[in-house]
């Protein structure tokens, strides 16, 4: 394995360039891996209400609404793209190493070095890429409003975003701090919007007066402003175009669900064939993928429908990857549409 040329050697030159996290030296107390990860939250947090500077509108339909709370991504802010860009390569690499594409010794430091290197280098390539076609598939505003230096702008801010998050989950993942960074994240963007729908003081006029936004502060206002207590509780309970109380308890059950499943566990007895007698246990969780399926099919649906709609959206890329099959024109964009409509089926 260590003879002769292999394509992670291509990796090499730029692993002096590329941004890394030193693994800690020692033994992290676990007061210190809490700060690291309070820190790392806080900066994520603060990029996913820092809005992008220099575009135009983020009004209309947003495609990925059901996929960003799973993408850990906040819409029209510095954390657009979210965990994509890890979750991306990681899945090209394990589909590149486990075709044997790529042939990587986990026994070899230097291998696993490389494998990390290309996974961090093919991130940051992906980041550009993404940030490049959310401009020029006008989720900002057409490039004509925007101009070429915002547009510019733009694609630099999820970019360095993008280099952000890829830091901060290798150092969790280092070490430093608790547990996984794509978990983390993802599990405080969905905090996030829990405790926001539930507690949010803003007023919204739906034509039945001022009403707030959370769930339980609005289920308080309605039972002190209205004389009817009994319509009060319907209303709060089951109003249609705001958060309400049924939304957030079918929320909490299923997290009680998931907690009660996640304890679920088969132990399969194994016992040795060498040695006569000898007898172990391995458990199985019933969880065992945990949520990283979901995720793996947000970040390619995702990735699906953006490649699509540039090349819908940029006819001088669809006719540079037009080719001709069987004597007929074939587009990329002619291949990858179906596979979204599918999806959307």
């Amino acid at each position: 394995m260590a003879g002769g040329f292999r394509v992670l050697h291509l990796v090499r030159p730029f692993l002096g360039f590329l941004p890394e996290v030193q693994s800690a030296d020692r033994r992290i107390p676990f007061r210190e891996k809490l700060i690291y990860t309070v820190i790392s939250l806080f900066i994520f947090l603060v990029c996913s209400q820092l809005p992008l500077y220099g575009i135009h509108s983020t009004t209309g339909a947003d495609p990925f609404y059901w996929l960003r709370a799973i993408l850990a991504s906040n819409r029209g802010t510095v954390m657009e793209l979210g965990i994509t860009p890890i979750v991306t390569s990681g899945m090209v690499m394990q589909l590149l190493v486990g075709s044997k594409i790529i042939e990587v010794d986990n026994s070899v430091r230097e291998d696993r070095a490389l494998l990390n290197g290309a996974q961090k280098l093919l991130g940051i390539l992906i980041a550009i890429g993404e940030a490049v076609a959310y401009v020029l598939s006008g989720m900002y505003g057409s490039v004509s409003q925007l101009g070429t230096g915002n547009a510019i702008l733009i694609i630099l801010q999820l970019f360095f975003a993008g280099i952000i998050v890829i830091c901060l989950d290798e150092l969790l993942q280092k070490g430093y701090g608790l547990g996984s960074g794509i978990s983390l994240f993802i599990a405080t963007n969905i905090c996030e919007n829990i405790i926001w729908k539930a507690f949010s003081p803003t007023t919204i006029n739906s034509g039945r007066g001022a009403e707030f936004e959370g769930a339980v502060i609005g289920l308080f206002h309605l039972l002190i402003t209205r004389t009817d207590k009994v319509r009060a509780l319907r209303e709060a309970f089951y109003r249609q175009n705001l958060p309400n109380v049924t939304n957030l308890l079918a929320t909490v059950l299923v997290f009680l669900i998931v907690i009660y499943f996640q304890g679920f566990r088969v132990v399969l007895p194994v016992r040795s064939r060498n040695a006569r007698g000898q007898q172990g246990s391995y458990p199985i969780k019933l969880f065992y993928t945990s949520n990283m399926p979901i995720i793996l099919h947000s970040a390619l649906i995702t990735n699906l429908y953006f490649i699509s709609h540039f090349f819908t959206r940029s006819s001088v890329a669809t006719s540079w990857l037009t080719f001709s099959v069987y004597g007929r024109n074939l587009s990329i964009q002619a291949i990858l549409f179906p596979l979204v409509v599918l999806h959307t089926m």
